[in-house]
Formats: structure tokens, C-alpha cells, sequence
């Protein structure tokens, strides 16, 4: 299993509770752009609309400038494929919580989408976080000094 896009900030900016696996449905060069791993996930996030979910501002550059089609927008939304069951529990998440795409990979010769149900940090959790740590880091070199 290769990662290709990963949402390296999600655990920084976020607090995520439960985490699904999605298809992605993509047009033929979008799946060489992100394999080779010029898409972006920053700023992205989920929908759901009409019992279908969508993956909303997701950045996938395209993967030859001259052989893509002139109507092609790196934007645009990208349907997902998720079982009925758990996109009802997507849509019942609940008040103030955000459905955020965390990473892009393979599964055999399938490209899935891990998408997160996520409540975001306040400032005081995330300098919290940093605080955590650097006290690791300080840690680890101690025992690395010994």
C-alpha cells in the first residue's frame, strides 16, 4: 500500500474521532497525476448530497499540460464511493464535527480515499500539541545521547 497525497496538517489542525474508507471516482489522467503525487488535499473537505458523497476542492494537477482537455478544472468535486450504510452515518455525524479527506493510497490496483469525521483544534490544543511534542523529541535524544 503507497500513499500518494497525504494531509500532512489534519492531525495539527484537527481532533479526529473515526476514520472510513472511500473510492474515489476519477478521469484516466487524474489517476497518473496522483500516482505521481502532484494533487494537494489542503483545504479539502466532504459532502453529502442527495445519498452520494463528494469530495470538495481537492487539487489534482494534470498529468500532461498539452494532452488534457481544455475544459479540465484541477478543483472539481469527485464523487466518493461509500456503502449507503455509511454514508447515513457520515451524514449523522453531528453539529461542529467536519468530514476532511486525510490521505490518498492504492489497494491493489484500486486508488481509496481515507476520509475522517474531525472536530477542529482550538489554539490552546494545538500549542498543546506542540508542547507534546517537543517533550518526546527532548526525550528521544536523551536516550540517543546515552
Amino acid at each position: 500500500m503507497t500513499t500518494f497525497i497525504d494531509y500532512k496538517k489534519a492531525h495539527f489542525n484537527y481532533e479526529i474521532l473515526e476514520k472510513f474508507e472511500a473510492g474515489i471516482e476519477l478521469l484516466g489522467f487524474e489517476v497518473k497525476s496522483i500516482k505521481k503525487g502532484q494533487g494537494s488535499l489542503e483545504g479539502s473537505y466532504v459532502i453529502i448530497r442527495g445519498g452520494e458523497a463528494y469530495v470538495m476542492n481537492m487539487f489534482v494537477s494534470p498529468y500532461q499540460e498539452n494532452n488534457t482537455p481544455k475544459d479540465y478544472e484541477p478543483r472539481r468535486n469527485r464523487r466518493l464511493i461509500l456503502a449507503r450504510k455509511e454514508i447515513t452515518e457520515l451524514a449523522d455525524s453531528g453539529k461542529g464535527l467536519t468530514i476532511v479527506p486525510i490521505s490518498v493510497y492504492n489497494k491493489g490496483n484500486l486508488l481509496k480515499v481515507s476520509v475522517a469525521v474531525v472536530r477542529g483544534k482550538k489554539k490552546f490544543d494545538k500549542r498543546e500539541s506542540i508542547k507534546k511534542r517537543e517533550t518526546e523529541r527532548t526525550v528521544r535524544r536523551e536516550f540517543v545521547d546515552r
